[in-house]
């Protein structure tokens, strides 16, 4: 029945669907929202390291900060954080570097500096590092200990350590929960009308639904781009999942059948020990022999 309705059920408008999927303007939105995912999860991933590595430090000072910009970022809103990113025109119209309470070397006009695609991309990722740092965190955390102190007695800095031999156990514990942050990203760039930016994909269907008065046609054009984006996603993850999950896998129950039998018998004969029988004092087989 639910999919007679969605065949017969003209306010679905298939054939609006079929001429504003491949449209310029809508396909320029694919673009945008893949570069904003793209982008942001990626300046998101390298600051959840630092974050992470800073939380794990023995110095207080990285401890707190790297605490407090977990704590502000994962405690206000997504949206929130995007309209300040994009009021920092007018709280800050005029950015400098130079000596702090002296001279200035470098001045910029803040507008020509944060563009709305530039306050998008820093909003998503500033955001999203905080998540990623939690989930870095607790995968360092899952590799023991010991291999730590095993490279520190080969004579391995702190960094080559992080690097070859903490990370790549720890990619195990990352890389489901980071695919699924990076899926839930693509979502969330749909939220950067706060900034504003009004290229990516859901304003510019939304703006030709409203210019059409056809609303319903062009949600769905949205959520096709948007399965079909997630699907490409979910299968890289699935591949990267395998990749990192090498040598953890666990064993599943030998196949039924008649093979699977002789394969279990083979098994089973190569881990037994055979039963040498009864044996005298010195070990030796009873009934004689050297």
């Amino acid at each position: 029945m639910v999919a007679h309705s969605l065949v017969t059920n003209e306010t679905f408008a298939w054939p609006t669907v079929g001429k504003y999927l491949f449209s310029m303007p809508v396909v320029r939105g694919v673009g945008w929202t893949l570069w904003l995912t793209v982008g942001s999860m990626a300046i998101a991933i390298i600051l959840a390291v630092l974050l992470a590595v800073a939380r794990r430090s023995t110095n207080p000072v990285l401890r707190r900060v790297s605490w407090v910009y977990i704590w502000f970022f994962r405690g206000t809103p997504i949206y929130t954080q995007l309209a300040f990113w994009g009021l920092i025109s007018v709280l800050y119209p005029r950015l400098s570097l130079g000596v702090p309470f002296g001279p200035e070397f470098w001045v910029f006009e803040t507008k020509d500096l944060f563009t709305a695609s530039r306050a998008a991309l820093l909003g998503l990722a500033l955001n999203e590092a905080a998540y990623l740092a939690e989930i870095v965190r607790a995968g360092l955390e899952s590799v023991d200990h010991g291999q730590n102190e095993a490279a520190k007695a080969l004579g391995m800095k702190d960094g080559t350590i992080l690097r070859r031999i903490v990370l790549p156990q720890a990619m195990r514990v990352i890389v489901p929960p980071t695919g699924n942050e990076t899926i839930s990203m693509l979502k969330t760039t749909s939220l950067v009308i706060a900034v504003p930016f009004t290229l990516e994909l859901n304003f510019a269907t939304n703006a030709i639904g409203n210019r059409t008065f056809q609303p319903v046609p062009l949600l769905i054009v949205a959520a096709i781009w948007y399965l079909a984006i997630t699907s490409v996603l979910m299968v890289g993850q699935f591949y990267l999942e395998r990749y990192y999950g090498k040598g953890f896998q666990p064993h599943g129950p030998v196949p039924a059948g008649p093979r699977g039998g002789r394969r279990q018998e083979a098994i089973n004969a190569a881990h037994t020990t055979p039963d040498p029988g009864p044996t005298d004092d010195m070990g030796h087989p009873a009934g004689g022999g050297a």
